[in-house]
């Protein structure tokens, strides 16, 4: 039977790969097109610098903060779940579903999706209060 640390780190490791899907996406976008705002970006391709950013590349940006809002706290309280010893059944259950939810909600959010993004957004969320209660049940 796998551990906490195992779940833990596997979800760790999915969701960097997922946060690097979105950079090689916004840069896909960009490539493809050949539009870049920054100009040294696009004085390399030989075109002048957009005004801004594509649609693409904007909404994979706003995907990208939202991980950087949710995704630090995820890791964090996964660590605290891991030294604590909570429970190895409910692990898979925590790590996993916080991990598919993520990456479901990028996918949802890329394509325009709702209410599927916030269906996704609160299985994440869901998964990060249950961790957090029994965080808090081994501590009290």
């Amino acid at each position: 039977m796998e551990t906490p640390l195992h779940w833990y780190a596997l979800s760790a490791v999915v969701l960097f790969l997922k946060m690097f899907g979105i950079s090689l996406y916004q840069g896909y976008c960009r490539i493809g097109r050949q539009q870049f705002k920054n100009p040294e970006d696009a004085a390399f391709v030989h075109r002048a610098p957009a005004t801004e950013e594509l649609p693409q590349v904007q909404r994979a940006a706003r995907a990208w903060l939202n991980d950087v809002e949710n995704i630090p706290i995820f890791l964090a309280l996964g660590i605290a779940y891991v030294q604590l010893g909570l429970s190895a059944a409910a692990a898979p259950w925590l790590f996993g579903l916080f991990t598919l939810a993520r990456i479901a909600h990028t996918l949802c959010y890329l394509a325009g999706l709702q209410p599927w993004r916030t269906v996704a957004y609160s299985v994440g969320i869901g998964s990060t209060l249950w961790m957090s209660a029994m965080i808090l049940g081994a501590v009290l």
